[in-house]
């Protein structure tokens, strides 16, 4: 990298790059060695300035001097040449054991016994023994597999991939992003006015949209990757009059809801439905938007796709007007409010899951003001999500489809609310990109390990009294968010996760050709308009 390191010469270091040195080396001193320039050799990497391990003949008066290109070549200890010398002890001692007879019987002739021989084998034989149960004691104990540390060359290198990663793939333009939450709030809040100038629909469950809504995920977090041309927005729904909504636990992030109270005739009492409630949204939603695509017809063509989760709005434009002539696609998800900015959406069956998206905004504004100015937490977290959508890609198998469940967006959200509260906020500065992700990265490895990653919210007292949090949110029970997963799933997904990370250079170079990077949108024509739009917003 630019700016650190600095290129030694040859000549002040002996040996270690070249196989000769030009320092001349005294037959009576062993090696001649020159010292360094001040001012660099604290600039060198460790493994340059480390001192020299010489070999025979290195010290001592009238040996002769190392070569210098043989100066690093010492013999070291290591595993491999214990396991050489296991077999030759043994046998020394056999040896030693079977001449004992034979000094015996001459020792008998001379007056002097062989038993200082036979204490030095058994001696030999306890200290080989005391060897070996180390050697497999420390082999036992061995810990798991790490992240391989990087030279601080390595990390500047590795930063600068990460960086240029993030500008050309990860990072959505400004421009973009804010005119397309601008139109997305335009076309969303005349189809909402709309649905509710229709009022109380009529039927059982007698409901009826508040008349607002409410923008969440990660394109109004500011932790969108790539195009922004995906939203998620909440539809406040409205009980009927004189009714309430009760929510009542059903197991761990589940939640029955009741309607309490006297209301209108027709109006069912009792638990209300989540997939009964979809299918009524998703048609007043469709009856609404012949309206709405009437006055847009000019700028752009608004169709619905309904399936089994919550309906997606589908815009595609006309003209230049929708921002750079992207197609956007916003998902409408019903929610019923709870009061403190909760609410309530379909999950499976009849049962409801509990939005704490305006609870995390807060908690991520609070987070970006008690970090640096120029922290690096929403940036790590981009990052890990296109590392996460590269190292995917590849996989095949049960891995392969579970993948993106086990580490979800909302996971990896979680891992960093933890890791942030961790602190100290100093050390998520820009220039410690590399190790926070790997901290974060590591933190993810041991809960895939522990089979435990729990909501952020939920039952958790250590949320910073800086957030206000209901008191059932407290008290609620706790949610493992891995908690559907088998052990060899997460198991897989900790060493597929472990793997991405160390091999990040290599799989972003991979998926960094043409065809790979993302197209930058031709600039429209209304950016005044957009941005006073985006400034409404």
């Amino acid at each position: 990298m630019r700016g650190l390191g600095h290129s030694c010469p040859d000549t002040l270091v002996p040996g270690a790059g070249s196989g000769r040195s030009p320092v001349p080396a005294s037959p009576t001193s062993g090696l001649a060695r020159r010292p360094h320039p001040v001012g660099i050799s604290s600039r060198l990497p460790a493994s340059v300035t480390r001192p020299l391990s010489l070999g025979r003949g290195s010290s001592g008066a009238g040996s002769r001097g190392a070569e210098p290109g043989r100066a690093g070549r010492a013999m070291t200890v290591s595993p491999r040449n214990l396991r050489a010398l296991w077999p030759l002890a043994p046998c020394a001692c056999t040896a030693l054991l079977c001449l004992c007879p034979a000094l015996r019987g001459r020792g008998a002739e001379d007056g002097a016994g062989c038993g200082p021989l036979l204490k030095g084998s058994a001696l030999l034989l306890l200290l080989l023994g005391y060897l070996l149960l180390r050697y497999r004691g420390a082999a036992a104990t061995k810990p798991g597999p790490r992240a391989p540390a990087l030279a601080p060359r390595s990390r500047l290198a590795r930063r600068s991939l990460l960086e240029r990663f993030y500008e050309r793939q990860l990072r959505p333009s400004p421009h973009v992003l804010g005119h397309s939450k601008a139109h997305v709030s335009r076309i969303v809040g005349e189809l909402v006015r709309a649905a509710k100038a229709q009022g109380l629909q009529p039927g059982p469950l007698a409901l009826a949209l508040r008349g607002d809504f409410v923008g969440v995920g990660s394109a109004y977090e500011q932790h969108q990757v790539r195009g922004a041309d995906a939203f998620d927005v909440l539809v406040p729904l409205r009980p009927p009059p004189r009714r309430a909504l009760e929510p009542r636990g059903a197991g761990p992030g589940a939640f029955a809801c009741a309607l309490s109270g006297a209301g209108p005739e027709g109006a069912e009492r009792g638990a209300v439905s989540s997939a009964r409630v979809l299918r009524w949204f998703q048609g007043h939603v469709a009856r609404c938007l012949g309206a709405v695509r009437y006055r847009l017809q000019e700028r752009c063509r608004l169709s619905l796709a309904a399936g089994a989760g919550p309906p997606t709005l589908l815009v595609r434009p006309r003209s230049d007007y929708v921002c750079c002539h992207l197609a956007l696609a916003v998902r409408l998800v019903p929610a019923l409010p709870l009061g403190d900015a909760l609410y309530l959406v379909p999950a499976r069956q009849a049962l409801w899951a509990l939005d704490a998206s305006k609870p995390e905004q807060r908690l991520l504004g609070w987070l970006r003001q008690q970090a640096p100015p120029d922290s690096c937490h929403l940036k790590c977290l981009q990052i890990l999500k296109g590392l996460r959508d590269l190292s995917g890609r590849g996989l095949e198998g049960p891995l392969g489809s579970q993948w993106g469940r086990v580490l979800s967006s909302y996971a990896l959200k979680t891992a960093l609310f933890s890791v942030l509260l961790r602190g100290p906020w100093q050390a998520w500065q820009e220039q410690f990109l590399v190790e926070r992700l790997e901290e974060l990265v590591l933190y993810l490895r041991d809960c895939l390990h522990k089979r435990v990653l729990m909501h952020f919210f939920l039952g958790n007292p250590r949320v910073p009294e800086a957030v206000p949090v209901p008191r059932f949110l407290r008290e609620a029970a706790p949610l493992n968010l891995l908690a559907a997963f088998d052990a060899s799933t997460l198991d897989a997904a900790a060493a597929q996760l472990l793997k991405a990370w160390s091999q990040a250079p290599k799989i972003i170079r991979m998926y960094s050709g043409p065809r790979h990077l993302r197209r930058s949108p031709a600039l429209c024509r209304h950016v005044p308009e957009a941005g006073q739009e985006a400034q409404s917003d």
